[in-house]
């Protein structure tokens, strides 16, 4: 079935090898790196422990994840897979076993050396239902953990896992001391170039510079402190009046921000999916015509402009610019106001229809983006009624029930193609991006790309994936919404990650 489809994949490929991935806007030439100094950054929310292998909560890898805990692997700011405290490591030709060589000298803030046997005990805890790690499935393809010896250990999988790197980049995957673990959530102990000093809750998280980290030149600062401040305007306040020297800017607040010589704008997408959600499985959306017709009546750089004050990367599918696997898919269905309008005539609905948008709050840019696509849509005949839920009620109804016409949502994205598209595998049928929608091609290309060790057949299995969620609209993909953060101008080298965390391994402020 998917054979007739060689030359496809062929010319898809190359498409998907001329396209180019987009980087971080940063500063232009920054100066030579300072040392010394404390970095005060706010964050809107306070962790509820500092355990990421027992606790889901982002805004513990947001602080923690490579300023004081680190993993094998890491990933940098455009979505490469670089050493941690592995060194190097080779993936065996059939895939079913990952050798990694670790860095010698490796220090716990402990003071203890990182060996092998760390390694082993780590990953076979967090494999352990009794700890209640949060994501247990990222090693449920792992049959066996061998210390080959000191430094070097050795994963054999059950089965082919070629995202497995990716998983060993999360904030879940961090490399701890078995001697620390019974106290992680308040006292946390890593190898990262950051140690924890104090937390008081309510208030702040406080890290210094690590002396033994095994990158003698790094970190630049000697402190960092972590401020929580939940209310937007209050750390735009801070900002302004020098308290704070990072803060996350909502898009409303670039104006201020741009007129203050002293502050300045970093911003980059962050591998974050902005989706209309459509209900397949309720009439009128379950006819593909209806489905494009909505495509074709939506301008994605008006809404980019007008929810996101143009922060905002296009994007055509269910993967952003940022993943190794994308593809540009723009071109499948542009906007196209008179396509739109012959479309919904074929389908039966020469004057339109009426329809119901949910919306989730407190997420104001989904808010304002299911707002404007009201406004285009009327354009072409469809009138929307928007109704705004608290985050729960949407959890219950849209997420769980699949109770809605359309919604507007974010998915945080995932580095690996096959857990970022899981929702429209063949496993989950009734998963609510893909509600109603059936395509035993799309379901054998995703069990395929699961699957599919080589590389380049890989990217061109999802390269088609991504055009076959384009040309039947399952849903209508908006764009990347860009991270803003505001900063002291002295603040230099601030990257804007495909994951969520800020890291500040690198960052120094300028005299």
């Amino acid at each position: 079935m998917v054979r007739r489809w060689s030359l496809l994949s062929v010319l898809l490929g190359l498409v998907l090898l001329a396209s180019s991935a987009l980087s971080n806007s940063s500063s232009a030439s920054a100066p030579q790196p300072v040392y010394g100094g404390v970095l005060v950054v706010a964050e809107m929310a306070e962790p509820p422990g500092l355990d990421p292998t027992t606790n889901a909560a982002a805004a513990i890898d947001r602080i923690l994840q490579h300023n004081l805990y680190e993993g094998l692997v890491k990933i940098d700011n455009r979505g490469n897979i670089l050493p941690g405290v592995a060194e190097s490591w080779e993936v065996s030709p059939d895939g079913l076993e990952y050798t990694f060589h670790l860095r010698r000298g490796v220090k716990f803030h402990n003071g203890r050396e990182l060996v092998a046997s760390d390694i082993k005990f780590t990953f076979e805890r967090d494999m352990d239902p009794a700890t209640g790690h949060p994501h247990p499935e990222y090693y449920a393809n792992v049959a066996a953990i061998e210390v080959l010896d000191d430094y070097t250990v050795r994963f054999r999988m059950k089965v082919t896992t070629p995202g497995f790197l990716y998983y060993l980049t999360e904030g879940d995957s961090i490399i701890v001391p078995q001697e620390a673990v019974a106290t992680l959530a308040s006292q946390p102990v890593g190898t990262g170039p950051f140690k924890f000093v104090e937390w008081v809750r309510g208030d702040h998280v406080t890290l210094e510079r690590f002396p033994d980290y095994y990158k003698k030149e790094l970190p630049y600062l000697d402190k960092v402190v972590f401020k929580f401040i939940p209310d937007p305007s209050a750390a735009l306040a801070a900002l302004q009046a020098g308290d704070v020297d990072v803060i996350i800017l909502s898009g409303e607040n670039v104006p201020a921000v741009e007129a203050n010589p002293n502050l300045k704008i970093v911003s980059g997408p962050q591998n974050l999916v902005q989706i209309m959600a459509i209900n397949n499985a309720r009439k009128p959306f379950d006819d593909v015509r209806v489905r494009r017709a909505i495509c074709h009546g939506i301008d994605r750089e008006k809404i980019i402009e007008g929810a996101m004050f143009g922060y905002g990367t296009p994007i055509g599918s269910h993967l952003t610019p940022v993943s190794p696997y994308y593809a540009d898919m723009l071109w499948v269905c542009g906007y196209d106001p008179a396509k739109a309008k012959e479309l919904l005539a074929e389908a039966g609905y020469p004057n339109g229809f009426k329809a119901k948008m949910k919306l989730p709050q407190p997420y104001e840019p989904h808010i304002r983006t299911g707002e404007i696509i009201a406004d285009q849509l009327k354009e072409i005949g469809i009138e929307l009624e928007l109704e705004i839920i608290e985050w729960g009620r949407w959890l219950s109804e849209v997420y769980t029930n699949a109770d809605y016409d359309l919604t507007v949502i974010g998915h945080i994205g995932r580095l690996d193609p096959a857990a970022m598209l899981s929702g429209y595998g063949p496993a989950r049928p009734d998963y609510y991006y893909r509600r109603g929608y059936s395509n035993p091609d799309l379901d054998e290309l995703m069990i395929k790309g699961e699957t599919t060790v080589n590389e380049a057949q890989r990217k061109v299995i999802y390269t088609i994936v991504q055009w076959i969620l384009a040309k039947d609209v399952v849903n209508y993909f908006i764009q990347d919404p860009h991270l803003i953060m505001a900063m002291q101008k002295n603040v230099e080298n601030w990257r804007i990650f495909p994951i969520y965390l800020d890291d500040v391994t690198e960052v120094y402020k300028s005299r």
